[in-house]
């Protein structure tokens, strides 16, 4: 790269290592979501801790949308039912799952389970829309599971799959099937709306779907819930990990392309193991280690165009 950029940065190449920089510190911020999540997890009922996320993250996308765009576009009928969908699938179910994974599994092994959501989406458009892939990237997908299993088994490959997966793994995977539908949904079905402006009315049908949840948890909750540890955890996951990280991730997207910019969600796992690690103590066992790397290569290689 470096030979085909000229001697004095100008301002257009400065402002493309300020974006890649962004873009750097995205999956960072994405990572540190799990250690958020799993202290808001073990304090409070999934339904109730996605609600204050996204009330959170609402408004903080709200704002990002007026500041950015001026403000939501009016919908047509079909825009609506499509961003029902995506609320349904990315923010009510994924947040479910999400929650209720972190509540039983460590931040670390959680982070490393998600890497197999590049796998897994392309896995399904190759299936459900006919997407054409080539032997290399079906290969990155059976590598990719390959690697989320060395996590899951602790290393015993031999294990049976009642002894290896529990309630905290069949969640996550939930989670990861859940993005998968909001990302498909989004790619057939999503025309005339810009990625915030849908994400924003995704969010806000997803609260509203997660409010509905949260009603049935509100005869257990306790005011020691909601303690100063919960509100920081909220205002990090609204605020950094939904509205400021996908402004950034869509700028990405916007000046360099789709392709370029989802090679950076492959540090993801990476970032929530070690940050598990530093911030929550958690062991990082070779298992760990040995099978991340193996699922972050599979992933580039299914995720390389």
């Amino acid at each position: 790269m470096s030979a085909v950029l000229p001697a004095s940065p100008t301002p257009g190449t400065s402002s493309l290592w300020s974006l890649y920089a962004r873009l750097l510190c995205v999956p960072v911020i994405w990572g540190g979501t799990f250690i958020a999540g799993r202290v808001i997890a073990l304090q409070v009922p999934p339904a109730t801790g996605s609600v204050l996320r996204y009330l959170v993250a609402c408004v903080a996308l709200l704002l990002a949308a007026w500041w950015l765009e001026g403000g939501l576009p009016r919908l047509s009928r079909r825009q609506l039912f499509v961003t029902f969908a995506l609320g349904a699938s990315g923010i009510f179910a994924y947040n479910l799952f999400f929650l209720g994974a972190l509540a039983r599994l460590p931040a670390s092994r959680t982070s490393l389970i998600i890497a197999l959501n590049p796998a897994v989406t392309i896995a399904l458009a190759s299936l459900l829309l006919h997407e054409r892939l080539n032997a290399r990237r079906w290969f990155g997908v059976v590598l990719a599971l390959a690697g989320v299993w060395i996590v899951i088994s602790r290393g015993d490959l031999t294990a049976a799959l009642g002894q290896a997966v529990g309630l905290g793994e069949v969640l996550m995977f939930g989670g990861v099937c859940s993005w998968a539908a909001y990302t498909l949904i989004g790619r057939v079905a999503l025309k005339g709306l810009t990625p915030l402006a849908a994400t924003t009315c995704a969010s806000l049908w997803g609260c509203a779907l997660l409010a509905g949840v949260a009603a049935f948890e509100l005869p257990g909750l306790e005011p020691a819930m909601f303690n100063a540890e919960v509100g920081l955890a909220a205002l990090y996951l609204g605020v950094c990990g939904t509205a400021l990280a996908f402004v950034w991730y869509s700028q990405g997207v916007q000046r360099i392309g789709a392709a370029r910019t989802v090679v950076f969600n492959n540090l993801v796992p990476v970032s929530g193991a070690a940050l598990g690690f530093l911030l929550l103590g958690e062991p990082l066992l070779p298992s760990m280690l040995v099978g991340g790397a193996v699922a972050v290569t599979g992933v580039m290689l299914a995720s390389r165009p």
